[in-house]
């Protein structure tokens, strides 16, 4: 036995104004739906434009002596390199020269402050952990002020994301879109971790 309620149903189908009325509310619905979308992208976009061109881009990156954690005698660290390391303070040193407390032993002759040992003067360098070791530089402080103020809102939520000197450094020298020309072949192979204002010239074809 067939329900009322189904039966009910059915015949409202066949009546022309009830598909007149569902079919209104539907074309109702898409249209606030579409004009929605158009208001939420004109005013993301109108936000993009006001930041770009009136507003500075407000970084968290502090610029001060002492940029780091020697007060309480630890140090963060690059961590990742198999061979050297680069703490927080600007020294690079083998990794069997670190010290528990995650700094450089500056006691040992191979360890180096501010080293830009492999780097180019466009500030390119061969190995990640010379390119932060330079990049740490006091005289590179106004180089890093320069390309903050310039990045280009594409960037922004990576750098946004770093607190201090020491972390630009790390962010900035890993590779990047910035390092690769076709989307798969490094501008410089050799000089690819960069801190520098510009990326590397691009290669001939």
């Amino acid at each position: 036995m067939v329900p009322w309620g189904a039966v009910l149903w059915r015949r409202l189908l066949r009546k022309r104004w009830v598909l007149g009325v569902v079919f209104g509310l539907s074309l109702v619905y898409f249209l606030t739906s579409t004009f929605k979308q158009e208001e939420r992208t004109v005013r993301d976009r109108n936000l993009l434009q006001v930041q770009e061109h009136e507003q500075p881009i407000m970084w968290k990156v502090k610029f001060s002596s002492g940029n780091g954690s020697q007060l309480s005698n630890q140090c963060r660290n690059s961590v990742q390199g198999k061979l050297l390391i680069t703490d927080e303070l600007g020294y690079i040193c083998e990794r069997k020269d670190l010290l528990v407390n995650g700094c450089c032993n500056v006691n040992v002759p191979s360890t180096k402050l501010y080293s830009c040992n492999s780097c180019l003067p466009n500030g390119c360098c061969s190995v990640y952990e010379y390119c932060v070791s330079c990049c740490l530089q006091p005289s590179k402080q106004h180089l890093l002020e320069r390309f903050l103020n310039r990045a280009a809102i594409a960037f922004q939520n990576l750098f946004m994301a770093v607190e201090d000197r020491f972390e630009l450094c790390l962010a900035k020298c890993r590779t990047s879109s910035q390092s690769v020309q076709h989307e798969n072949t490094y501008r410089d192979p050799i000089a690819k971790y960069c801190y520098g204002e510009y990326p590397p010239e691009l290669l001939p074809v």
